[in-house]
């Protein structure tokens, strides 16, 4: 295992721990050519290039509606199912997304 020397975190990859050691140092050295801004890690940076390219390869099966991220598609889909897998434990109503739960 591949350990962080700053908090003591383990890592199974070396590139795992080089990656998540950026937290530490600050080091974002992957730079977007549109606005400038630079992000520590290469998917978030393609993440963000979507906002510029309008690109939105999520799509919704019942509706059409595009996302530029996987997990918007996957929590819009429970407007569809009607799954709502956040539960409170006092009262045990539930909700589709947390920050609904963490609000209630």
């Amino acid at each position: 295992p591949f350990r962080c020397a700053q908090c003591g975190k383990g890592f199974r990859q070396k590139q795992s721990l080089v990656t998540h050691e950026r937290i530490h140092t600050g080091e974002k050295p992957f730079r977007c050519g549109d606005c400038g801004k630079s992000f520590s890690q290469r998917p978030n940076l393609l993440t963000h290039r979507r906002g510029h390219t309008g690109d939105a390869p999520f799509v919704c099966p019942e509706c059409g509606k595009s996302f530029r991220q996987k997990p918007n598609l996957i929590t819009h889909r429970r407007i569809h199912t009607g799954e709502r897998p956040f539960s409170c434990f006092l009262c045990g109503r539930s909700f589709n997304q947390k920050t609904n739960l963490v609000t209630h």
